[in-house]
C-alpha cells in the first residue's frame, strides 16, 4: 500500500506540479516547447500524478476537458474536488488510503474506474456512474458477498476485479458475484465460462428471479414518478399547475383551524362536502385546460418568431458567402504578383470587400431591430399575456363568488347553530373548543369571518402568481431575443474584422518577405 511513502513530506497538487507533469507527458523536444510557451490546461485530456506523495486532491478544477486521470501510487485519504471534471472517462485511484467512496457525483461519463488497494469496506456512492464498464476495487476491506448486489444497477458493466478482498475468501464467491451479475464477461482477470455461469443461475436462481421482480416493479415505480414529475413541469410551464383537481380547494382548508373547529356544527359538514364536488373545481379544471391550450399558442408564436428570424439571417449569411467567394475568385492568384499595381487593388478589393460585409450585417440588423425589439414578438406576446391575464381574473373571480356563496350559507348554519345553543336546543355534544365559540354572535361570525378570509387570500395568491408567472413570460421572451440579436451581431462584426485582419496581415507578410533585387 501507499504507506511506504509515509516517511516523504505529503504534497498537494498545485500549479508548479501540474506544469511538471503535463511537460514529462511529451516528448523532449515538445516538452521544451510547452515549457517555453506555457501551457493551456484547458486543453490537456490526460493528466498524469502517480507517485507523487500527494495526501489531498485538488486545484483541478482548470482541467475541465481532462478524459484520463492518474491519482494512483500516493498517500489520498478522500475521493473529492473532482466536480469539474465532468468529461472524465478514466479515473485511477488504486494504491491510496481511500476508506469511504464519495466525490463521484458529477462524473457521469466516466468508464474505467480503478479503486483497488485502499481501505475501502463498502460499495456505495456511485449510482451516478451509468455508463461504467470496467470497475476494479481488488485488495480493499470488502466483507459482505451482498454488497456486490449494489453493481448491478450499472447496466455496462462488463470487467469486475475484487481479487483480494475478505470476501473472495467464501466459498461460493464466484457463483455469487456471477449469478447476480449475469452480464459480466471478466471477473478476477478471467473470462466467465459458460460453465460457471450455468452454475451460478442454478445456484441462486430463486433468490435472482425474486430479485428482478423487486427491481421491475421499483422501476415501474420510478418511472410512473417520473412521467409525473415530467407532466407535472408541463403544468408549471403553462403556469396552471395543481388546478386539474381540487389542490387549490384543499389548500384554502389546509391552514384553516377554524373551518375544522365550525365542521363540528350541526349541518356544516354537508354544506363543506357539497363545496368542493360543486362548481369550484369544475371552474379550476376550465382553467387548467385553457392554461394548456394557451401554453401551445405562446410556444407557437415563439418558435414561429425564431424560424422566421432563422430564414432571414440565412439568406444573409449566403449572401455574405457570395461575397467572400466571389472576392477570392477574383484575386486568386493577385496576391502572388509581384507587380505593385496588382497589389494596390488587391488592397482597395480587400477595403470594398470589408464595407460590404459590413453594410450587410447593418441591413439585417436594421431589418431584425424592429420586429424584436418593436412589432411582431412583443405585440403577439403581450396580445395572448392579456387574453390569458383576463381569463385568469374571469375565473379567480368565479372562484370568489363560489367562496363568498359558501360563506354567507356558513354563517347562516353558525348563528342558527349559536341561537340553539344559547336555548340549550343542540341535540349533539360537540368539542369544547367548538362550544367556546358558541358564545356569542361575535364570536362565531369572527370565527367564519377567519376561515372566510384565510380562503380568499389563498385565491388572491393562486391569481396572483400565475399573473406574474405570464409577466415575467412576455418580459423574457422578448428581452431574451433581443439579447440574442445583440449578441449574433457583435460576434458576425467580429468574424468579418478577423477575417478582413487575416486577408491584409497575408498580403503585409508577403510584401516583408519579398527578396530584395
Amino acid at each position: 500500500m501507499s504507506d511506504i511513502y509515509n516517511d516523504i513530506e505529503p504534497n498537494v497538487i498545485d500549479d508548479e506540479m501540474v506544469q511538471k507533469a503535463i511537460e514529462e507527458q511529451f516528448p523532449e523536444d515538445i516538452g521544451k516547447i510547452a515549457k517555453r510557451e506555457g501551457i493551456n490546461f484547458k486543453d490537456v485530456t490526460e493528466l498524469q500524478l502517480s507517485f507523487r506523495n500527494i495526501l489531498q486532491i485538488d486545484n483541478l478544477w482548470q482541467f475541465e476537458n481532462l478524459t484520463k486521470l492518474q491519482l494512483d501510487n500516493n498517500i489520498i485519504e478522500k475521493i473529492e474536488a473532482l466536480e469539474s471534471l465532468v468529461h472524465l472517462v478514466w479515473l485511477d485511484l488504486s494504491f491510496n488510503n481511500i476508506e469511504v467512496i464519495e466525490g463521484l457525483d458529477t462524473l457521469v461519463k466516466l468508464q474505467d474506474l480503478s479503486l483497488s488497494n485502499n481501505r475501502i469496506s463498502k460499495i456505495e456512492h456511485m449510482d451516478a456512474l451509468q455508463e461504467l464498464q470496467i470497475f476494479s476495487i481488488g485488495k480493499n476491506n470488502l466483507t459482505t458477498l451482498e454488497d456486490v448486489i449494489y453493481l448491478r444497477r450499472f447496466k455496462k458493466l462488463r470487467t469486475l476485479n475484487l481479487t483480494g478482498n475478505p470476501l473472495c475468501n467464501d466459498e461460493h464467491y464466484t457463483l455469487f458475484v456471477v449469478a447476480y451479475l449475469p452480464d459480466l464477461v471478466y471477473l478476477d482477470f478471467r473470462l466467465v465460462s459458460d460453465t460457471t455461469r450455468e452454475a451460478a443461475v442454478l445456484k441462486y436462481q430463486d433468490f435472482t428471479e425474486l430479485l428482478e421482480r423487486e427491481e421491475a416493479q421499483a422501476l415501474a415505480q420510478l418511472e410512473e414518478e417520473q412521467a409525473k414529475q415530467k407532466e407535472l413541469e408541463y403544468h408549471k410551464a403553462a403556469f396552471v399547475e395543481y388546478l386539474n383537481g381540487s389542490f387549490l380547494f384543499d389548500s384554502m382548508y389546509a391552514e384553516d383551524t377554524e373551518a375544522a373547529k365550525l365542521a363540528s356544527l350541526p349541518g356544516v359538514g354537508d354544506l363543506q362536502e357539497a363545496y368542493p364536488s360543486g362548481d369550484f373545481v369544475s371552474v379550476c379544471e376550465n382553467l387548467f385546460n385553457y392554461g394548456l391550450q394557451e401554453y401551445e399558442k405562446r410556444e407557437a408564436e415563439v418558435s414561429d418568431f425564431y424560424e422566421s428570424l432563422h430564414e432571414a439571417l440565412t439568406a444573409n449569411q449566403q449572401e455574405g458567402r457570395k461575397l467572400i467567394l466571389d472576392f477570392e475568385n477574383r484575386n486568386k492568384t493577385v496576391i502572388y504578383d509581384i507587380a505593385d499595381s496588382k497589389r494596390d487593388e488587391y488592397r482597395g478589393d480587400i477595403l470594398q470587400l470589408s464595407d460590404a460585409l459590413m453594410a450587410l450585417e447593418m441591413l439585417i440588423a436594421d431589418q431584425l431591430e424592429s420586429p424584436v425589439t418593436e412589432s411582431h414578438l412583443i405585440s403577439r406576446s403581450r396580445v395572448l399575456r392579456s387574453a390569458f391575464s383576463l381569463t385568469i381574473f374571469s375565473t379567480m373571480t368565479q372562484c370568489r363568488d363560489l367562496e363568498n356563496r359558501h360563506h354567507e350559507e356558513l354563517l347562516e348554519i353558525s348563528i342558527t347553530a349559536l341561537e340553539k345553543s344559547l336555548k340549550n336546543e343542540l341535540d349533539e355534544d360537540l368539542p369544547a373548543d367548538v362550544q367556546m365559540l358558541l358564545v356569542d354572535r361575535t364570536t362565531i361570525v369572527n370565527a367564519v369571518n377567519t376561515s372566510h378570509g384565510i380562503h380568499l387570500l389563498k385565491i388572491d395568491k393562486r391569481e396572483s402568481d400565475i399573473l406574474s408567472n405570464i409577466n415575467h413570460w412576455q418580459t423574457s421572451v422578448t428581452e431574451k431575443a433581443v439579447q440574442n440579436e445583440i449578441d449574433r451581431n457583435r460576434e458576425r462584426i467580429r468574424e468579418i474584422v478577423q477575417y478582413i485582419d487575416n486577408l491584409q496581415e497575408e498580403l503585409d507578410n508577403l510584401e516583408i518577405m519579398e527578396p530584395i533585387v
